[in-house]
């Protein structure tokens, strides 16, 4: 399959892209677990067996499961001349600005990691001061340093290929991320649809070196016409006019309906999945503190090249069985009892990745929450995740669909 088509939450499943887990992990440490989005650190080993866990469900339910790190592998073999370029512009990135620094890390990572995989696995992983060769700069820096100090910082978030970009319909938006460790990760979305084969062409409706922040946790396709989008702790509303005016002004695309949901700012709804998803052509799994009346904002053309605003103050579940063309259930994580619905939220209970109409796969961990899907007719897939969730995120966060079947 070549391009991109996600233009449901829930249509059948064909291709989805995932990055397994790397050795990014063992370079988190307490002292820098704020600083990486992290409240602890997960247990490597076992968090790659649940992450292989997830993709052998994908897989027995017929998709194809492709991974980040194979992408760019394959783009840097069928253009050998973008090496040089990608590992500058990843150095760049990593706010190495001297040229002693420069040029120690670049012979290290060609002398060390001279395979192409081996290489980009190196990136996602970072480089600590003890690693370099060149502990004989005789720079100041270098002699006061600890030896343990990250020279270029890993990306352990990376996992949750959700985020950094993120498919709308039959294109994408490279985004630009709203914390400056995890901006990074878009590099390797920027040079797979600029150069892979199966994307380069897809039209792009955001790009990772515009202004403003938006992450792909806060956007979700309810249909071929109608896009919800996230105001939310993570995505700015200018970035949604963005998308909203390339969107409507792309004639490939079928769009012709944004929904902007204000959302609370704090971090246990830090994106719009982790407040609602779509499971099943009526129902939505969602977190219990959003129930109420919801400011929504419906953007559409406005035949002139721009954008008319109509904002929506009203129940949730009236503006989506509007927009979804039928009355919807919303299922409340935790199924309405409070603590349960606090400790499976803070676990991602209402993340839920949809395979087909009505299957799901969900965190083991969830029980409260899978017990409700179960009776509510969903058909669960569980997964372990013991060591995955550490990362707050869930099955929707950890996987970017590329490839969904039509309704």
């Amino acid at each position: 399959m070549q391009g991109v088509n996600v233009k449901s939450e829930i249509g059948n499943l064909k291709k989805v892209i995932l990055h397994r887990p790397g050795d990014e992990l063992l370079n988190l440490t307490p002292n820098t677990l704020e600083e990486l989005l992290f409240d602890d650190i997960p247990f490597l080993e076992v968090a790659q067996a649940e992450h292989d866990a997830f993709a052998d469900i994908l897989r027995g339910e017929g998709t194809e499961v492709v991974y980040l790190e194979d992408l760019m592998t394959e783009v840097i073999d069928a253009n050998p001349e973008l090496r040089e370029q990608f590992l500058d512009q990843w150095i760049f990135e990593a706010g190495i600005r001297t040229d002693i620094y420069k040029n120690i890390i670049k012979d290290y990572i060609n002398a060390e990691y001279a395979g192409t995989k081996d290489m980009v696995m190196k990136t996602m992983a970072g480089i600590n001061l003890q690693e370099l060769p060149g502990s004989d700069t005789h720079l100041l820096v270098d002699m006061v340093s600890d030896r343990c100090k990250l020279v270029c910082a890993p990306m352990p978030n990376l996992y949750f290929t959700r985020d950094p970009f993120a498919m709308i319909g039959n294109g994408v938006s490279i985004n630009r991320m709203y914390a400056h460790t995890r901006n990074r990760e878009t590099i390797y979305g920027d040079y797979i649809f600029r150069y892979h084969p199966d994307f380069a062409g897809t039209p792009t409706y955001y790009d990772r070196n515009d202004t403003f922040h938006i992450e792909g946790g806060d956007i979700l396709n309810i249909n071929e016409h109608v896009l919800a989008i996230g105001i939310s702790q993570r995505t700015e509303p200018d970035a949604i006019d963005a998308i909203a005016h390339n969107v409507f002004n792309d004639e490939t695309s079928s769009i012709d309906t944004i929904l902007a949901f204000n959302i609370p700012n704090n971090r246990a709804m830090m994106h719009l999945d982790t407040v609602f998803t779509q499971i099943d052509y009526d129902k939505f799994t969602i977190h219990p503190g959003i129930m109420g009346p919801l400011t929504v904002f419906e953007i559409t053309p406005d035949g002139k090249g721009g954008t008319k605003i109509r904002e929506r103050d009203e129940e949730l579940e009236k503006v989506l069985s509007e927009y979804v063309g039928q009355p919807v259930q919303l299922i409340p994580c935790g199924g309405g009892d409070r603590i349960a619905a606090e400790r499976e939220q803070w676990n991602d209970g209402s993340n839920t990745l949809c395979v087909r109409p009505g299957t799901v796969v969900v965190y083991q961990r969830n029980n409260v929450t899978n017990d409700v899907l179960y009776k509510n007719g969903i058909n669960c897939l569980v997964m372990p995740s013991a060591e995955l969730s550490r990362g707050r995120g869930g099955p929707r966060c950890m996987s970017m669909p590329a490839w969904r079947e039509a309704l």
